[in-house]
């Protein structure tokens, strides 16, 4: 009789102490959730911004590499139109943060300013961002499968002959 009585107190003490039994399941679903969000790494993209160019079904370091390629040359083709001037020897990097939002729109966040080009050269704030804005049309990124909004930055590199 003693080791039955002993069973059973450990066996209440057992379940008293299982939490879990006690527990909603609203509380378990948002306890999943939570844990589960905080599992994401949110400053990563499962899926690059695409270009029509560029293969959905490509790994995301190729399809990185078709989205900056496809910037650069567009970038670089919009640029080459324009003669800026410097009248001093320049080497500087300025550096454009843009963002691509969750339908695929472009939109420049900040622009780094090099003063002295900028008092010879005021249009080329503009004439960047406006070429930015005339990107062909993106399938914006995905995380988890649902458009989200991404932040990029590019360097812009100006040297002038001497």
């Amino acid at each position: 009789m003693k080791l039955t009585a002993r069973f059973y107190w450990i066996l209440l003490g057992l379940s008293l102490a299982s939490c879990e039994w006690f527990t909603s399941p609203e509380t378990k679903t948002r306890q999943l959730v939570e844990e589960e969000l905080s599992a994401i790494d949110w400053n990563e993209v499962d899926q690059y911004p695409l270009f029509a160019a560029c293969e959905e079904t490509a790994s995301k370091p190729d399809q990185q590499t078709c989205f900056e390629q496809n910037l650069v040359m567009h970038l670089s083709m919009s640029l080459q139109d324009f003669e800026f001037q410097s009248d001093q020897r320049l080497a500087d990097t300025l550096y454009v943060d843009f963002m691509v939002d969750h339908q695929g729109k472009i939109s420049v966040v900040s622009m780094d300013k090099n003063p002295e080009f900028s008092k010879e050269n005021p249009e080329f704030e503009s004439i960047v961002s406006r070429s930015l804005r005339s990107l062909p049309r993106l399938e914006p990124a995905l995380k988890r499968g649902i458009p989200v909004s991404s932040r990029f930055r590019i360097p812009l590199v100006l040297n002038t002959d001497d």
